[in-house]
Order: structure tokens, then C-alpha cells, then sequence
């Protein structure tokens, strides 16, 4: 957390890019549903959270000497991350407030209490996919590759699941598609958190199956790297 806050580069878009696009794209529209948009805007922050922290961080982590260094040392990976959870846990509810905070003061973006809870909830659990997302692509990915993987799918994935518009503004071809992106089950969680319908079950089991896929999928990148680096 501390080695993050000391790169300015990194802390300030990622806690602050978000709400600049709300405040873009969202907050001068008259029409605009502000509390399901703030919603989406507010998952948006964590995907950045999930494919930069976990994703460049771990690819670019993996070349340093540091990292060999401590890959042979007896600590057990689920320590490492879970300190590297707990670090983008906090970031990406430093984004979301910056957002919310932004969606309050610009627009007619209200939920009652409950529902900051229920939204609350929707983003932390309906994360994890997305995180789990990152560290694949962080073990898969070189660090050169990594940056314009993330971004890829940051933009992709958060597009084509309608978390920038909502899902009947899509274009026709796109809107087809979006019912089987991930981020598409972490937008209709979240809308549903902000209308008072948080679980929805095929939502839900989706998003883990999503979890599961892509906990494989990150394993099995670690170990791969793990094979390669310290045979």
C-alpha cells in the first residue's frame, strides 16, 4: 500500500479517472439515469483497480529482483495475496467514494441507506471475478503486454457490459453479445443493489462461475511461472 502511494502516476488515475468520465459523460446529460449510471461508474472504478493493480502490477513485479527474492523466501503465496487484495480493496473503495462523491454533488443520484449497503455489497463480491481476472493476466501476460492487455480489457469489457451507458443503449451487435460478458452480470448486480433487487440468483451463480474459470486460470498461471523461474 505504502510502495503504491508513493507513485503519484499510479494512485491519482486510478482514484481519480472514474469520476472524471461520470463527470464527462454521465453528470451533463439532463436525461441520464444518474443513480443506476453512478452505479455502473462506481464497478467501473474496481475493474481499473482489478486489471492495473493485479494485472501490471503483478507482470511488472515479476521481472524485478525483488520479486525473485521473494518468491524463495518461506512465505506462502495466499499471504501475498491477500496483502495485494487487502491494498486494491482499498484503492478501489477510494475510487467508488471519489465517484459517488462526484455523482452527489452533480446530480439527482439518491439511494437510502439500505441501498448504500446493498451497493456496497454488489461491488465487493461482484469484484472478484474481475480480480482474480488480473492476477491471470498478470502471470500470463508479459510486462510489455500486460498495459495494453489491461487496457483492452478495461474498456472492452466495461463497454460491451454496459457499465458506461446502460445495456438497451449499446449498439444492436454489441447488445447481443453483452448477456455473456462478465461485466455485464456485475452491471444488472449493481443496478439491482440501487432498486432494492440484490440477489438475483443466475446473476450471482454466473459471476462465480466466472470466479471460478478464472481462479483456474490464475493458479494455473503462477505455478506455470513458478515452474519456468525456480525449477
Amino acid at each position: 500500500m505504502l510502495t503504491l502511494l508513493r507513485l503519484p502516476a499510479f494512485s491519482v488515475p486510478t482514484i481519480g479517472l472514474p469520476a472524471l468520465f461520470f463527470l464527462l459523460f454521465v453528470a451533463p446529460r439532463e436525461n441520464a439515469d444518474a443513480t443506476r449510471l453512478f452505479a455502473s461508474f462506481a464497478g467501473f472504478a474496481l475493474l481499473g483497480v482489478a486489471f492495473f493493480q493485479f494485472g501490471v502490477g503483478i507482470a511488472t513485479e515479476r521481472e524485478s529482483p525483488w520479486e525473485r527474492y521473494v518468491r524463495v523466501l518461506p512465505l506462502r503465496s495466499r499471504v501475498r495475496f491477500a496483502a495485494r487484495a487487502l491494498s486494491a480493496a482499498l484503492f478501489g473503495l477510494a475510487s467508488a467514494g471519489v465517484v459517488a462523491i462526484a455523482a452527489v454533488a452533480t446530480t439527482d443520484a439518491q439511494l437510502t441507506t439500505a441501498r448504500w449497503i446493498a451497493l456496497a455489497v454488489a461491488l465487493g463480491l461482484g469484484a472478484l471475478p474481475f480480480a482474480l481476472l488480473g492476477i491471470a493476466l498478470g502471470y500470463w501476460a508479459s510486462p510489455r503486454g500486460a498495459v495494453p492487455a489491461a487496457n483492452i480489457l478495461y474498456l472492452v469489457m466495461s463497454f460491451a457490459g454496459g457499465l458506461w451507458t446502460t445495456p438497451r443503449d449499446l449498439p444492436p451487435a454489441i447488445e447481443s453479445l453483452s448477456p455473456f460478458v462478465p461485466t455485464r452480470q456485475f452491471g444488472n448486480v449493481l443496478w439491482g443493489a440501487t432498486v432494492g433487487h440484490l440477489w438475483r440468483p443466475r446473476d450471482w451463480l454466473l459471476l462465480g462461475a466466472w470466479s471460478a474459470a478464472f481462479a483456474i486460470l490464475a493458479a494455473w498461471g503462477y505455478r506455470r511461472d513458478e515452474g519456468e523461474r525456480y525449477r
